[in-house]
């Protein structure tokens, strides 16, 4: 899960540097956010399941200019943290080990991972991906041992960039000390963070800093209006600290004095394992939205070229097959019957008189040194190229449709960006495979002709008839053509033959057979163009087709791993430790 998190959290990262509107980079950054505190805490259950003894972590959390560094001050009673009048001043989070020595937090690195810990005096503000740990000399009544942590502000302009410093921190933390002033206690940016931590559950205290006399009980009673609005577990204990001059550090109350240490007792009480997997189970679907939705769109593209290929073999079979005039492959068949059917004896007068007549056109051949390809006249093979460039067109019309819904538009852009890139290439390839098909199938429109020969050798009637046929419209065709000079050879010498043959054959006693041979060439036909041409090779090429689509701009999660991670979430009921 662990490793699925840091995945999809990378994704969103990538998704988001690419070019957006200012409102779906707000989007992204809210999801970055959520699977950063994620990814965390996730880490944190593996920490504290791999180690033995952990002190306890308080994290001193708040807007710009709260007083979040002098907090800590006076929960140390030492100034150990950098207090400056300037916002955004700490950019990085600073734990302060109190009645704990540094080196008994060394494991904190695991933690961090790849952020680094370097002394306080080593931070520096070009550089977010660190922290500093240090000991406290002070001594303090408020706090029991533990670390407590000084951490950046949330609601600064620079604050996405050292962001994921601060949500490690406050995962980490088993108590939180929320900091507000009266000016920014109220801010959005403030409840939005204190609602995405509630399925943590963590032991919480707000404090009020800067509050003027007089105006605690307004205060207060804003704050659990503002509580109850984001969140809906009871309002934690509000600690009022009263404004004080320049240079003055405030009073803790008395009567909190042992806030801290009954909320650090509290958070030892929670199960952090099934905190986490709450957390996932809250926002899963939400962050899943935008995978989910390629994965539909995969869908709808794989449907898209299904459909136009269904239509375009529709087209094919009424066109070609079915179509009385312009299916021409059985004719060829009988055309092969036809010289089968030479008399013996006749046959050698027969070819030297069409060699004879041939020679003009062979002459001619030879002279423009040119022959025409098989294919060209083939009205089998221009459908088929027809029907090819037809799906291609059609699914361009549909992909710039898609392409102006919201979530999906730039993978449906991309997608069609793609198309009109490999259109050209594509249709030449499928047109060098229609030549190939159409050549290699002569030997199913040979073994039809064939069969037809063998099953009229077992009716010897038939078989003698039409080969007189055979020889009389052989001579009658030769005849025409010696009249004519040779034009039209072609046509003189198969058409009348094929006539008659095709009547004889029809009326004969193996007319039924003659039936089967062309219905089962055709079924063979249809499968061989099915699979060949369409599903072995266009539709191939276009289910992989987004495969292409540049990664850094979408997410890329295939189903398998999605359904990977969720099956880990649905089969661990009692927590997280395959995390």
């Amino acid at each position: 899960m662990l490793e699925f998190i840091k995945l999809l959290k990378q994704r969103y990262q990538q998704v988001s540097a690419h070019d957006k509107s200012d409102n779906e980079k707000t989007f992204y950054q809210q999801k970055i956010d959520q699977l950063v505190l994620a990814e965390a805490f996730i880490r944190k259950t593996n920490f504290i399941t791999s180690s033995s003894v952990i002190p306890a972590n308080i994290a001193v959390i708040g807007p710009t200019q709260a007083g979040k560094s002098t907090l800590v001050n006076l929960l140390l009673g030492d100034n150990c943290a950098g207090v400056s009048p300037l916002a955004g001043y700490t950019v990085h989070a600073q734990g302060f080990c109190h009645q704990l020595a540094s080196q008994d937090c060394t494991h904190l690195q695991h933690y961090f991972g790849h952020y680094e810990q370097v002394l306080p005096s080593q931070l520096s503000k070009d550089r977010y991906d660190c922290y500093s740990l240090s000991e406290s000399q002070g001594e303090s009544k408020l706090l029991s041992p533990c670390i407590i942590w000084d951490t950046p502000d949330f609601d600064s302009i620079d604050a996405s960039g050292y962001s994921e410093s601060l949500l490690r921190t406050i995962a980490l933390a088993d108590v939180l000390v929320l900091v507000v002033s009266k000016e920014k206690y109220a801010d959005q940016s403030v409840w939005t963070m204190m609602r995405e931590l509630e399925a943590f559950n963590q032991p919480t205290l707000i404090v009020v800093n800067k509050l003027p006399e007089g105006s605690e009980a307004i205060i207060t009673a804003s704050l659990k209006q503002k509580w109850h609005s984001a969140r809906t577990d009871a309002l934690p204990e509000i600690i009022p600290l009263f404004y004080q001059a320049q240079g003055k550090t405030p009073q803790w109350p008395a009567h909190t004095q042992s806030a801290l240490k009954e909320a650090i007792r509290l958070a030892t009480r929670r199960k952090p394992a099934e905190l986490a997997k709450q957390f996932l189970k809250v926002h899963w679907q939400d962050w899943l939205e935008p995978v989910i939705a390629e994965h539909e769109a995969y869908r709808q593209w794989a449907s898209l070229v299904d459909e136009l290929t269904d239509q375009a073999l529709h087209h094919y079979q009424r066109d070609y097959l079915n179509h009385p005039h312009h299916y021409e492959t059985f004719q060829h068949a009988l055309a092969s019957l036809l010289t089968l059917l030479e008399i013996p004896g006749l046959d050698k007068a027969i070819f030297k008189t069409r060699q004879i007549l041939t020679w003009p056109i062979k002459k001619l051949g030879r002279l423009t040194q040119r022959r025409p390809p098989l294919t060209d006249s083939s009205h089998e093979v221009m459908l088929l190229n027809q029907l090819a460039e037809h799906i291609l067109i059609q699914l361009a019309d549909k992909l710039f449709d898609k392409a102006g819904q919201d979530q999906t538009r730039l993978w449906w852009k991309s997608a069609n960006g793609l198309l009109r890139q490999h259109r050209k290439t594509m249709l030449a390839q499928f047109s060098q495979a229609v030549d190939h098909y159409h050549l290699n199938f002569q030997v199913e429109v040979d073994t039809a002709a064939q069969r037809l020969y063998t099953k009229l050798k077992e009716q010897p009637f038939v078989l003698n008839s039409l080969r007189a046929t055979r020889a009389t419209t052989d001579a009658a065709a030769i005849a025409l053509s010696l009249q004519f000079g040779g034009i039209g050879l072609h046509d003189l010498l198969i058409a009348p033959a094929m006539f008659s043959v095709t009547s004889l054959l029809a009326e004969s006693a193996i007319g039924s057979y003659v039936n089967k041979v062309q219905a089962e060439l055709k079924t063979k036909q249809l499968h061989t163009v099915k699979h060949t041409l369409f599903f072995d090779f266009l539709q191939k090429q276009l289910y992989a087709l987004p495969e292409q689509i540049n990664l850094d701009a979408h997410f890329n999660i295939t189903p398998h791993q999605l359904e990977m991670a969720e099956q880990q979430l649905r089969e661990k009921p009692h927590g997280l430790r395959l995390l």
